[in-house]
Order: structure tokens, then C-alpha cells, then sequence
């Protein structure tokens, strides 16, 4: 993965040099930008380090590929890149394996992702992994069951307190309630214990 450097005192400036250097689009880039202090007689600079997300995409595919190699798994890639994040899903022979107990082992190999990327850039990127589509029917059934204890809180005007869920399946069952009349939503606890409580309210 290539890193470019870039030094001026206008980020404007700076940005649409290295856009037309790189011949690429600022949609297609991530940068860090530091403030160089200047010495006795000169100003401060900015310093970007930039990186093309193409390359940074090839390069967690590569790393996830070692990981794999490594334990005997086949993998390969569906990758999609929109507004800057980054989407990579997984096919393999063993899913259940690069998923792991209810999605553990595809948070972690996702904490794995972002931190080696950081380790080489000072960036944490937006990186989606996912396998085949175990997400997305993950999202649909919480979706249901947030939708089905809404109703019976509703109906018995009793609270009830959900699962322990991580902070991604929390935002899911916070948005799908949201405009739902006659219940709201709270999180208590503390992680990995943090919980959501579907409580009924006067609309």
C-alpha cells in the first residue's frame, strides 16, 4: 500500500494537487492532515498523507487472505466502495467459521482490519466485512424481533428488557423504533452488557 506525502500552506491548494497528480477524485482518497509548526522565521505547514482507498482496499484483501491461508481456508471477495467506506464480503466453503458465535469472529477479523490499517496510516477507515449475507439477515431479524416486542409492550404496557447487544445491533433496534407510536427505547448497562429497554410511552 502506497502512502503519498504532500506539504503546503493552503489545504485547498495542497488537495487539488495531489487529486491531479494521483488522477484521482477526492471520493477515491483518505488523508491525514498534521500541522508542521514552522521555526524561527517560517510559518506553519500542513503535511497530508494520503492514500488511494483502491490500495487500501487491496491491501485488507491481502491481509485477510494471510489470516486464512494460515488456517487452512479459501476465501474469496465481492467488494464495493460508496461514500468512502469500504464493503468486503467473504465466500468460502466454511462460513461458520469466519462468522463464529453469533458474529464474533467477523468483529473481530473487522477490529483486526481497522487496526492494521491505523498501524500504517493513523486512520481508522469505515470497513464493512461481512459474510455472504449473514448481516443483512441478521439486521431482518432483529428488525422483526424489536418490531414484535414493540407490539407487546404496546399491548401489556410492561417494559422488556432485550438481550446484551453490541453497539451496531443496538443502533438497528434504536432506528427501527424510532417512529414506532406508543413505545421508546433505552440503553442501559454497561459493555459487553449493555442492553436495550423497550419501555411503553403516551404518545
Amino acid at each position: 500500500m502506497e502512502l503519498y506525502l504532500y506539504e503546503g500552506k493552503i489545504e485547498k491548494e495542497v488537495l487539488s494537487k495531489a487529486l491531479e497528480d494521483l488522477k484521482v477524485t477526492e471520493e477515491e482518497i483518505l488523508f491525514k492532515k498534521e500541522v508542521k509548526k514552522g521555526g524561527l522565521f517560517k510559518s506553519e505547514s500542513l503535511k497530508f498523507t494520503i492514500v488511494k482507498i483502491s490500495d487500501l482496499t487491496n491491501y485488507i484483501k491481502e491481509l485477510l487472505t494471510n489470516i486464512f491461508k494460515d488456517i487452512g481456508i479459501n476465501v474469496s471477495f465481492e467488494t464495493n466502495i460508496r461514500n468512502k467506506q469500504i464493503n468486503i464480503k467473504m465466500y468460502s466453503d466454511n462460513n461458520a467459521i469466519l462468522i463464529g458465535k453469533n458474529g464474533q469472529t467477523l468483529s473481530a477479523l473487522t477490529l483486526i482490519a481497522k487496526q492494521s490499517v491505523f498501524n500504517q496510516i493513523g486512520l481508522y477507515p469505515y470497513i464493512n466485512l461481512d459474510v455472504e449475507n449473514y448481516k443483512n439477515k441478521q439486521i431482518q431479524h432483529l428488525e422483526r424481533l424489536a418490531k414484535n416486542i414493540a407490539r407487546e409492550v404496546k399491548n401489556t404496557k410492561t417494559p422488556v428488557i432485550m438481550e446484551n447487544m453490541n453497539s451496531y445491533e443496538r443502533r438497528i433496534v434504536h432506528s427501527v423504533l424510532t417512529e414506532y407510536k406508543g413505545i421508546k427505547t433505552e440503553s442501559e448497562g454497561e459493555e459487553p452488557n449493555r442492553h436495550i429497554i423497550v419501555k411503553p410511552k403516551k404518545d
